[in-house]
């Protein structure tokens, strides 16, 4: 009855969306009134952050069974979105009530697919981690076509989407599917029998990746700090009682960057946090996040532990996309075992990868990889001036400043012959 219920208030109360591009100066501003449901705030701002829109202010009101949000957003270069292709879907996406459904599904799993297999893993990082899991599946003949690695806190997970090499189909062989699973677990076991790995292989349908790579680092509990291990964030959260209301209010400072209200809200919803009011405001540098929550039963934050815990998760929320090093992209045809050609170069001169973004379209591959040295130290220029050289200086660019140092070794030079492989194969 009470489902019965709620589909009658949604139908007699249907999403409004109103997209205002004159009453501000230098943002859209984006209005959503619509019955609440829980994790419905997190679905809206999946949708902007998917677009990559900037959410530079927010004001978000869900009490009472309302839901009333209003979203300051601008594109990556700051100006107002114009675009009529952007603002239609937008409306079209927020004010379908079947769409959020379909995202909210998405988040966690989806429909079978005869297009890919999903690969879920997740584990103890470390050097070499990520070639070692490419060049197992390029073995046995998997092409990856996309996928998102994640490392954070001594902990690594990663979404992979393959095909079989032979038909470009998802794989179905039970046998096939039980060798990659076996393989890639001994890889993530390694030498650390502290934590067992996760690994799941399905048929699922297209997932929302970078909400599910949350999920799964904080199902791993990365947030948990490493025992001898300094930390020292850069991120003020703030846990406090608001006795009168019944709510706890939380606060956040910090840096300021792309999906930071996404990764926010991801948190909170994991820890089930429901928001039932919030202010985000952001300047040049810094960003102000407060947001007034309860638990799904209704409690409000209790203990120094639990307070403790709400802290250390949001922190770890935002750095898991915060990671520090030098980002390289690579344009080339695509073929199977690309992927761990590149790694194994980057392993072998001393790269650590500590995130990657993999796509595939029309035959073509546009990855992009966050690079360290081992020590998570910035890498050595002359480094990757060798590597886009061994790779083709038109296939592997450094985006972001880089001093590159222009001349390399004649003797060294000879001995790239790497570059053949990126020649087309038939």
């Amino acid at each position: 009855m009470d489902d019965v219920y709620a589909k009658f208030i949604k139908r007699m109360n249907p999403t409004r969306v109103v997209i205002d591009n004159e009453s501000c100066e230098h943002a859209t501003i984006i209005e959503v009134v619509c019955a609440n449901g829980h994790g419905l705030l997190l679905e809206v701002v999946q949708v902007l952050a998917d677009l990559n829109l900037i959410i530079t202010k927010a004001y978000i009101s869900s009490d009472g069974g309302w839901f009333m949000d209003v979203f300051n957003v601008t594109d990556c270069d700051g100006n107002k979105i114009r675009d009529e292709g952007i603002l239609n879907y937008i409306h079209k996406t927020l004010e379908t009530d079947a769409c959020c459904l379909k995202s909210s599904r998405g988040s966690i799993g989806g429909m079978p697919s005869k297009e890919h297999t999903s690969i879920e893993l997740c584990g103890t990082d470390r050097p070499g981690l990520f070639s070692e899991v490419s060049a197992v599946l390029a073995d046995l003949r998997c092409n990856v076509v996309s996928g998102e690695i994640w490392t954070h806190n001594s902990r690594a997970a990663a979404v992979i989407y393959v095909t079989d090499e032979s038909s470009g189909r998802a794989i179905e062989d039970p046998k096939r599917l039980s060798m990659i699973k076996e393989l890639l677990c001994n890889i993530l076991k390694g030498n650390n029998n502290l934590r067992t790995p996760r690994l799941t292989i399905s048929s699922s349908g297209l997932m929302h990746r970078q909400r599910r790579l949350h999920q799964m680092m904080f199902a791993d509990r990365d947030f948990e700090r490493v025992e001898g291990v300094k930390h020292c964030s850069r991120i003020h959260a703030c846990v406090l009682d608001c006795n009168d209301r019944d709510y706890t209010i939380v606060t956040v400072r910090s840096k300021d960057r792309p999906k930071l209200l996404f990764d926010t809200l991801c948190s909170l919803t994991d820890m089930q946090y429901v928001v039932f009011h919030g202010t985000v405001i952001t300047g040049r540098m810094e960003a102000y996040q407060e947001y007034y929550i309860r638990h799904v039963d209704g409690h409000p934050v209790s203990s120094e532990a639990e307070r403790q815990r709400v802290i250390e998760c949001l922190e770890a929320a935002i750095e898991r996309r915060t990671s520090e090093g030098l980002e390289l992209e690579l344009c080339t045809d695509d073929r199977v075992g690309l992927l761990s050609d590149i790694t194994r170069i980057f392993r072998e001169n001393g790269l650590c990868v500590r995130q990657a973004e993999i796509s595939t379209r029309d035959r073509k591959a546009k990855d992009t990889f966050l690079v360290t040295d081992v020590s998570g130290k910035p890498v050595d220029p002359k480094i990757v001036d060798l590597i886009r050289q061994e790779i083709g200086q038109n296939i592997l660019n450094v985006r972001g400043n880089l001093n590159m140092s222009s001349k390399l070794p004649q003797e060294m030079a000879r001995s790239f012959l790497f570059k053949k492989l990126f020649k087309g194969r038939n």
